[in-house]
């Protein structure tokens, strides 16, 4: 297996699920096209100040061209890949050739070129996540009223809706997004400054101007290669944003269950849930969602680990990058896109929560009844009590909260029938509603 082709190692999952667009940007050929454009950049510049004769330039232009087998042929015999990639160029160009590469080390183009790399995955992953904020707001506005359970605990706590909980997913990719814009910006420098940074045989005003060239801003200060703490917090950002995928997977998970049933995810014509149980239709595209997204996170350890070189460079992150970033940016996009299909087609059922919150018999309502006691004169400790008491009463099925409470001494002591009657109200947990999405722009 030769140590620079992505599809040899790639785990099966990503390689089998993985989109074209995604995965193409760490193909060789993509690759090795992106260092022959720095390496053609570089020598421009380097014409422009009068290192290079006009006439190898333009056949440097004219001839310069690689071929990727060859490339790997030559590779497999000096064990270098740029070094291989030179000599499968130097093939086609001639003795001109003799300018290209003039004055750099290899990490000038690596580094750069996987700058660029990661600017080509970052912006896919945010176009998917421009698509996917969208799914999630069209969920948050049609049910912003929808009433459901809020749960702490795994527990009932109190109402909430269905749209508030797709809102704060709204809000909270909308923080990926910007994040993964700041990362994009962090890892968009590129560095021509020689074996130690130095640059001891070329000028940081070359440097400068390519970088323009590529789009790109020049290393403030490098050793022979960028420093790995930018690669490492684009790394997190990838992570973190598969954090919050596996959250509203496992969100939707919890809701699918049978018990619960108050959403599902999309099941398709023709679909199987089990080889046993024909009846089965199980959550398995967020169950891989929470999977992959595993895979995202634990890969963020290995970017940390990266940012320690020995001295000026070792080589130890070079083999875990070309693993842990094409692998981490494929299967995000993957992840986005699953979520995108999952929230775009989700099965809700706006009567299983209502008959969810209406399960409890009204338990909910304790903080309510709580605080009434106290504004009517009990002291905290002692309204807690009551309504404590009342509240085991209904775990214990006596009856309601409200039944219970009506017939409480304690209770009727401190509060008339209408103010009783104030506090089971359900609609009291949504007026605020409107507030929340106002914070959020929505």
């Amino acid at each position: 297996i030769n140590r620079h082709d992505t599809r040899a190692w790639r785990g099966s999952m990503i390689e089998r699920y993985s989109r074209k667009e995604s995965a193409s940007i760490w193909e060789l050929e993509n690759k090795f096209r992106i260092w022959l454009d720095i390496e053609i950049a570089v020598c421009e510049v380097q014409a422009e100040d009068g290192l290079i004769p006009a006439s190898d330039l333009r056949t440097i232009k004219e001839k310069a061209s690689f071929n990727v087998d060859r490339i790997l042929e030559i590779e497999n015999q000096v064990h270098h890949d740029v070094i291989a990639f030179l000599t499968a160029v130097g093939e086609n160009v001639g003795p001109s050739s003799r300018f290209i590469h003039f004055g750099l080390t290899s990490s000038d183009i690596v580094d750069t070129a996987l700058s660029l790399q990661l600017q080509q995955s970052g912006r896919i992953i945010i176009a998917g996540l421009d698509a996917l904020i969208d799914v999630l707001k069209t969920l948050a506005l049609k049910y912003k009223n929808t009433p459901c359970m809020g749960r702490s605990h795994g527990v009932h706590a109190e109402p909430t809706t269905f749209g508030v909980k797709m809102a704060l997913y709204y809000d909270e990719f909308r923080r990926n997004r910007e994040r993964m814009e700041r990362a994009i910006d962090v890892v968009s420098y590129g560095k021509f400054s020689g074996a130690v940074g130095t640059f001891s045989n070329i000028s940081p005003d070359i440097e400068k101007r390519v970088c323009e060239k590529l789009g790109l801003k020049p290393e403030p200060i490098s050793t022979q290669v960028i420093q790995r703490d930018r690669h490492a917090e684009y790394m997190a950002a990838l992570a973190i944003c598969a954090g919050s995928l596996d959250k509203l997977a496992t969100e939707f998970r919890h809701l699918q269950r049978t018990e619960v049933r108050e959403v599902e995810e999309p099941f398709q014509k023709g679909q199987k849930g089990s080889s046993a149980m024909p009846h089965k239709r199980n959550p398995i595209l967020c169950e891989r969602v929470t999977g992959i997204a595993r895979v995202i996170k634990a890969n963020m350890n290995v970017a940390l680990d990266d940012m320690t070189l020995w001295h000026e460079r070792d080589i130890s992150h070079s083999s875990a990058e070309r693993i842990i970033l094409p692998d981490s940016t494929i299967a995000l996009d993957y992840l986005i896109h699953r979520m995108i299909f999952i929230a775009g087609n989700l099965h809700v059922y706006p009567e299983n929560m209502l008959e969810n919150i209406n399960r409890t018999g009204g338990l909910f309502y304790s903080q309510g009844l709580l605080l009434a006691l106290v504004d009517g004169g009990l002291s905290r400790e002692e309204a807690y009590r009551v309504v404590q008491d009342l509240a085991m009463r209904v775990w214990a099925r006596e009856g309601s909260l409200e039944e219970l409470a009506g017939r409480d001494s304690a209770v009727s002591a401190k509060l008339p029938g209408t103010a009783l009657k104030e506090i089971f109200n359900l609609q009291k947990y949504y007026n605020n509603i409107d507030a929340i999405y106002r914070k959020i722009g929505l």
